[in-house]
């Protein structure tokens, strides 16, 4: 009996000199790690108008069927994105994703990111639809929202976006990463899409190559 509380007053010493494992959450938070895929965000150009230009790619690849996208005309009295049409409804359900990224891959103009918020929790189902409003971010300081007014940008005018690096780390070797290719380099590389594929190196490959 004694040696009981000997032995468990001395595991309680051992413990009190040493660092503290945990963290006092919410007061402390711990970084994550660069590649941590978190809360959703809908992206904009620099000139305010969205990048979402309603393709629906991110919902026919998402295998959670989560997210859901109604998409609408642009016109020049309401011009939402630089394209033909533009996401009049886009929801996340937040039950159901799973977190992959596969919507942020498949995505041919980097609109959708997959950013390092974790804090998603809710007391409701409903609150964890995520609707268009609360996944947009908004536009830069000193720059209009959307809806815009006048014709669509010229291709040249509007900054294209380049194909994140750390998607190449997602994607399984022998797959393919996708890159938003600028309207000015199609006819001086001879390309026809807008999207092209970039084969990942697979390792097997070059070591079968070697051998």
């Amino acid at each position: 009996m004694i040696g009981a509380i000997f032995e468990g007053l001395r595991t309680t010493f051992k413990q009190m000199f040493r660092k503290p494992i945990t963290v006092e959450y919410p007061d402390i938070k711990r970084p994550v790690f660069e590649r941590f895929r978190g809360r959703h965000e809908l992206k904009r150009h620099p000139n305010g108008l969205e990048r979402c230009i309603g393709c629906s790619l991110c919902a026919a690849a998402c295998p959670a069927d989560a997210i859901f996208v109604e998409p609408a005309e642009n016109t020049d009295e309401e011009r939402y994105s630089p394209g033909e049409r533009y996401a009049k409804r886009y929801e996340i359900n937040m039950l159901r994703c799973i977190f992959c990224g596969f919507c942020e891959e498949a995505c041919p103009v980097d609109a959708i990111v997959l950013e390092h918020n974790y804090e998603i929790s809710s007391y409701t189902r409903k609150a964890m639809i995520y609707t268009k409003e609360m996944l947009l971010v908004p536009p830069p300081p000193g720059v209009p929202g959307t809806p815009q007014k006048g014709p669509a940008p010229r291709p040249q005018d509007m900054p294209h976006p380049v194909h994140n690096p750390q998607r190449v780390d997602r994607v399984p070797p022998g797959g393919f990463v996708t890159t938003y290719v600028p309207t000015s380099l199609l006819d001086e590389y001879d390309l026809t899409p807008d999207v092209v594929l970039h084969p990942v190196p697979d390792p097997e490959d070059d070591e079968n190559a070697e051998g």
